[in-house]
């Protein structure tokens, strides 16, 4: 007896590969914002980041310094120092050696203005990472939104409705909706960095404030 054994042909789908370039692409227009959005958030992080790291840069011999010519009453160097020293420390010191022979409330307000006006100038632009970690998301779903209403308007327009067409339409128009998710997270963790390094520079200022304090009211105790 014999036996035929028929085999079947098998096809190997064939998956058609795409760049990221490519892919990105298919966004349509909605796309040109967002890359300015990220253009804006890396921009702006860079800009605020050296801005911050150099306001909060401080030599740690620095009080050391200006503790002992206070302490010697040569009070022209310790300007001399906080002048030439480019950090907000430096400058909220330069104020209070600037009010030495006043009362002491009167340099601690005038340290204090420093301080808030040295703050501001860190968080200045630093809002525009926070007003893009919240609009980079809504244009992304407004980019699927629009291209879903396209997608099922030339569904309903053509009457041709398959697999095919409805999910390829749909994975192309979420392409926005991703592309925003990621350039507002991006801003998001960036804004949350600078606020932190904020932070500490804000710490490093009110340490110097209450050593600068401490100095002055240590040869009346």
């Amino acid at each position: 007896m014999t036996y035929f054994i028929q085999v079947a042909n098998t096809v190997t789908p064939i998956v058609e590969k795409i760049s990221m370039l490519d892919l990105l692409q298919k966004g349509g227009w909605i796309m040109y914002p967002l890359y300015l959005l990220l253009a804006l958030a890396i921009f702006f992080f860079f800009e605020r980041f050296f801005a911050i790291n150099k306001a909060g840069k401080i030599d740690e011999n620095f009080m050391s310094i200006i503790k002992d010519n206070i302490v010697t009453g040569n009070i022209n160097a310790a300007r001399n120092l906080s002048k030439n020293t480019n950090n907000a420390v430096a400058r909220m010191i330069d104020k209070g050696l600037q009010r030495i022979g006043k009362p002491i409330d009167a340099i601690e307000k005038s340290m204090e203005n420093v301080g808030k006006l040295e703050m501001y100038n860190m968080e200045r632009n630093l809002n525009v990472l926070s007003l893009i970690s919240g609009i980079a998301p809504m244009f992304g779903f407004l980019g699927t939104i629009i291209g879903m209403v396209q997608l099922f308007y030339g569904i309903s327009s053509t009457g041709e409705v398959t697999l095919n067409v409805i999910a390829g339409g749909i994975y192309v128009k979420m392409i926005t909706s991703a592309t925003g998710l990621i350039v507002g997270l991006m801003a998001y963790i960036g804004h949350n960095y600078l606020s932190s390094q904020m932070d500490k520079t804000a710490y490093k200022m009110e340490a110097a404030s209450a050593d600068f304090i401490d100095i002055l009211q240590a040869p009346t105790k």
